[in-house]
């Protein structure tokens, strides 16, 4: 076992920290699947929505049993975690998202919505579990000083493999989905209207089918790969006395799954909304995969902004602040518009999150190693926003319309978002005492 305490000064200049590339490339990879399997549901919206002739409510329900598999699965990932290690938890999570994937790709093959939505919450068990395992083992493989700037590598690998994601979708679906709507109203009779839903629907089904197979024998490579068992020590001074409840985490730890519930809720509503959201705005169902692109190509910019000036020109603490600051205009700008230019500005949205998740997920963990499992498990549960906070935003569009919701749902996020990180940012007095000159 290594504790961080393990790693060398001499290599603290390097994102990798004291033990090499190795580790992380590998999480990199994982980090391309987790934005994959996590942003392929994003055009899926619009397109079940036309396909099983849903509501926006009902098609929502999407992102929302997709992410409330965080709550239902988070702590009991963590405990598997914190026993196992990351080298024995990684195989079973990506096994279980195989799992998840190939049940959705069966019920959207077999045109039964609820046995997709199962699907997608055994999916978002084993996403719950990879990330309580990858993400405390990509903070501890180097120095807290460069965290954001690994998480910000991690980043970069995780919207790539969302860029591609919504466009293999759409670009397989297009075709089919392009005019789908008019086809169901104007099909002559019954048999038509099914038989046109059930090609549809088959080629939505294909490309989870094949991503189930991608996973699979990705559990398999991760199993053989020979990873540091890279874990905090347990403390010291009671190493024989029983777990302590989840209710005896630091305040930051709630405080911060309340900041990581509104980051994941608003960035998911920037990615997965977005189609139904241009689809409100006039635009064609055909272009709602690039938009969700869109956003995660914005994102893929942020994060590459993040790594150019973190730490060298300004701290991932007052990063976190512009960022909240440029999403804030960003959502004001998008009322104030209309058509493509109000989707534009809500696909920028993704430039102002990208570093915030690298820039949050270690405030609450500083100071908490023993814990970190734990206090991840609890981040990991608040990714529930990226279910809820869309099901919130719809409820809202439908009563006041879609700018206004926009701006109820994102203005008080990237507040206390910003809020929490000035104040948990701050040095401690016994900190600031040190750093006097005597």
């Amino acid at each position: 076992m290594t504790s961080p305490a393990a790693l060398t000064p001499a290599r603290s200049a390097c994102p990798a920290g004291s033990f090499g590339w190795g580790p992380l490339v590998c999480m990199a990879g994982l980090f391309f699947v987790i934005g994959f399997a996590t942003w392929l549901n994003g055009p899926l919206i619009p397109f079940v929505q036309v396909a099983f002739s849903l509501d926006d409510v009902s098609a929502f329900l999407v992102p929302l049993v997709f992410y409330i598999a965080y709550v239902v699965f988070a702590l009991p990932a963590g405990h598997l975690a914190t026993r196992q290690g990351p080298h024995r938890t990684l195989p079973l999570a990506l096994g279980s998202m195989a799992l998840g994937m190939a049940i959705t790709g069966g019920g959207l093959h077999a045109g039964l919505y609820p046995l997709a939505l199962t699907g997608l919450l055994t999916l978002g068990g084993g996403l719950a579990l990879l990330q309580v395992a990858v993400n405390p083992y990509v903070t501890l493989l180097g120095p807290h000083a460069r965290a954001a700037q690994r998480m910000a590598i991690m980043g970069v690998c995780n919207k790539l493999g969302g860029i591609v994601a919504p466009l293999v979708l759409a670009g397989l679906a297009m075709h089919t989905m392009d005019g789908l709507a008019a086809s169901l109203t104007n099909a002559p009779d019954a048999a038509t209207r099914t038989a046109l839903r059930a090609q549809a629907l088959d080629t939505l089904a294909w490309p989870y089918l094949g991503m189930a197979g991608v996973l699979a024998t990705a559990a398999l490579g991760m199993a053989r790969a020979h990873l540091p068992d890279l874990r905090p020590s347990p403390p010291q001074a009671r190493p024989h006395t029983t777990r302590q409840p989840l209710s005896a985490l630091p305040p930051r730890a709630f405080l911060g799954a309340g900041a990581m519930f509104l980051y994941v809720g608003v960035e998911v509503l920037a990615g997965d909304a977005i189609g139904t959201y241009a689809r409100a705005s006039g635009l064609p169902l055909n272009q709602s995969g690039f938009f969700t692109a869109l956003t995660l190509g914005c994102m893929l910019a942020g994060y590459l902004c993040g790594l150019a000036l973190i730490p060298r020109r300004i701290s991932q603490e007052r990063y976190l602040l512009l960022c909240c600051a440029a999403g804030a205009g960003l959502a004001l700008l998008a009322c104030a518009t209309q058509g493509y230019a109000s989707v534009i500005c809500l696909g920028l949205f993704g430039f102002a999150n990208a570093m915030i998740f690298p820039s949050l997920f270690p405030i609450p963990l500083r100071g908490h190693a023993a814990e970190s499992a734990r206090i991840s498990a609890l981040l990991v549960m608040a990714y529930s926003g990226g279910g809820i906070m869309p099901q919130v935003f719809i409820h809202l569009a439908a009563r006041i319309g879609f700018h206004p919701a926009l701006a109820l749902v994102s203005l008080p996020s990237y507040l206390l978002i910003a809020l929490y990180g000035w104040y948990f940012s701050r040095p401690a007095p016994s900190a600031l005492m040190e750093q006097a000159p005597s």
